[in-house]
């Protein structure tokens, strides 16, 4: 098994992708828009990759926060609600906010174990600032390090409840940015004191079965590296500071933030103390380039994957997506 989650290019699996996956043993994989069609196409292609690689328990991830994030989305699936929603409520009534926050992820959690997925790219630990780039924005749960993660947890718990595993992120912190990842590097100018606000959520949660790293450089902490490569951020930041024990994995491999060719990306992440190499577009020769530059998974990440994948809870929800999704509007109503 190599420390990678490889994403894939459809809605089925090329024979090509077939004979690659069999080959490189990825730790697990990750679906986007691309990969959802409809319900009965979706289990096929999980039930395909657990039987192509032989794990029950492999890790297919997805990222279903809601609103403009959502791969699995309508006419198919339902509209989900954004982080954004539940602050509303929270500055009217936190108890409310919370449990609706616990209803949502476990009514996400009923979908996406329905179509064979078992874990969720959320929820996002990032505080929202109003000055920053809007690609946080509407997706974080709130201004104020103590509310983000006091819903946090109740997003872990809901998805827990549902069988899904959670990933916190973008450790440690994306709410200061001033550029999207996606297109760029940013470089947050921040201090130590200032930074303490951005952890604080991640410190309180900081028992997450599993954690997302960030493309930004820090300057108080590493001024020459993102953090996702930075053996300064990961381990006496993420691992010290924070805490944090959980499986660590990269954001994307292929966003513009990273330079250099992909198999430097995926080995500087490694070498940072990161556990698994995030790569998503699906694009073959890319992951052939991650895949040759990893070894076998380090032992201590191994113990991290499968101490993660013990969290979900086996017996499967006594409530159906509708019920929880009415459960959460009730509440969300109150707003």
């Amino acid at each position: 098994m190599i420390p990678a989650f490889f994403g894939l290019s459809g809605l089925a699996l090329t024979d090509a992708e077939r004979s690659f996956f069999r080959s490189a043993d990825p730790a697990g994989f990750i679906l986007f828009r691309r990969n959802c069609g409809d319900r009965t196409q979706m289990k096929a292609l999980t039930d395909e990759l657990r039987s192509l690689i032989g794990r029950d328990d492999v890790p297919i991830l997805i990222d279903q926060e809601g609103g403009r994030v959502q791969r699995m989305a309508p006419p198919e699936w339902p509209k989900l609600p954004a982080g954004e929603a539940f602050a509303r409520l929270w500055d009217k009534a936190p108890v409310s906010a919370m449990e609706a926050a616990r209803v949502n992820a476990k009514a996400i959690a009923v979908m996406l174990r329905e179509v064979g997925v078992n874990v969720d790219c959320l929820p996002l630990l990032d505080v929202r600032r109003p000055d920053a780039d809007a690609v946080i924005g509407d997706r974080a749960l709130g201004t104020e390090p103590k509310q983000v993660a006091s819903l946090g947890r109740l997003v872990i718990d809901g998805l827990r409840e549902g069988g899904v595993v959670a990933v916190v992120k973008h450790m440690p912190g994306h709410g200061r940015t001033h550029l999207d990842t996606h297109k760029a590097l940013p470089i947050i100018e921040a201090t130590d004191d200032e930074l303490a606000e951005d952890i604080q959520p991640f410190r309180q949660l900081n028992d997450a079965p599993m954690g997302m790293t960030a493309h930004l450089v820090y300057a108080a902490w590493d001024a020459e590296r993102p953090a996702s490569q930075s053996p300064i951020v990961v381990q006496e930041i993420i691992r010290g500071r924070i805490g944090f024990d959980g499986l660590l994995m990269s954001d994307d491999l292929g966003m513009h933030a990273l330079s250099g060719d992909f198999g430097a990306r995926a080995a500087g992440a490694l070498a940072a103390g990161t556990d698994i190499a995030l790569h998503c577009s699906g694009e073959m020769a890319e992951m052939e380039a991650v895949a040759g530059a990893l070894g076998p998974i380090p032992e201590v990440s191994y113990d991290r994957l499968q101490r993660a994948m013990a969290t979900i809870a086996t017996q499967a929800s006594d409530e159906s997506f509708e019920e929880l999704a009415a459960k959460r509007d009730s509440l969300l109503a109150l707003a």
